[in-house]
């Protein structure tokens, strides 16, 4: 090999390792989308507050992370039937959850924030309706696999079963084969909010230092696998 083959092959082969370096850096600097979905009938309510401020926390992270809150109440999202299998594109029944549908398919998107209220205590029949037409992104690929799941409830009282909401929700989004994450100490399983103020969620301070520890774990969670 002569002076010139060398240099040249030294020049690609510097090329190759600058464009490697490159699109890693790029991968680096990626922002990552997390939602967050408000499961109560009642929009702009105390669940979406207690989402938003989670959205907040997360934000408050890194500049890489860009949030989103979709706020279901007043939608119509009808519950799946299992009978009628999901196409791979739109839902197989027409109603509002095919306008939030593609808020779920964007390639950035690295985590959820779901919440629902308690209630008897489970989840509300929204969510329950949500959840299940979540099917359309398990076929034929898992579209949440691998992403970072947490999930809040509020109640109307301090015990008032947001524990056992938390565990429905995980439960459900493990079939994407997600990643389900807690808080921070004080918000193990995820945020437990109590809406004992006539809908001023944010004087629940308890409450809300859980919703903040939950947006920061899914932020971190998210940047971490991204």
């Amino acid at each position: 090999m002569d002076r010139r083959t060398f240099l040249n092959s030294g020049l690609a082969a510097g090329a190759v390792v600058a464009g490697i370096r490159s699109e890693g850096l790029a991968a680096e600097d990626k922002n990552v989308k997390i939602l967050g979905i408000s499961c109560s009938p009642r929009k702009g309510k105390t669940t979406t507050t207690a989402i938003q401020v989670a959205l907040d926390a997360a934000k408050t992270l890194s500049p890489r992370i860009d949030v989103e809150l979709i706020d279901l109440g007043g939608l119509d999202v009808s519950d799946w039937q299992g009978g009628a299998k999901p196409s791979a594109g739109m839902s197989a029944i027409n109603d509002d959850f095919d306008v939030v549908l593609p808020k779920f398919r964007v390639q950035n998107l690295g985590g959820l924030i779901i919440g629902s209220p308690s209630y008897f205590p489970s989840m509300s029949s929204l969510c329950k309706a949500f959840l299940a037409r979540l099917a359309v992104l398990r076929s034929p690929e898992l579209l949440l696999a691998d992403k970072p799941v947490g999930a809040l409830s509020v109640g109307a009282y301090r015990n008032g079963g947001q524990e056992i909401v938390i565990q429905q929700i995980l439960t459900a989004m493990l079939c994407h084969e997600v990643f389900g994450v807690g808080g921070k100490p004080s918000a193990h399983q995820g945020a437990t909010l109590w809406n004992a103020y006539g809908d001023d969620i944010m004087k629940d301070e308890f409450g809300i230092t859980s919703a903040t520890k939950l947006g920061i774990r899914v932020a971190e969670a998210a940047l971490g696998l991204s």
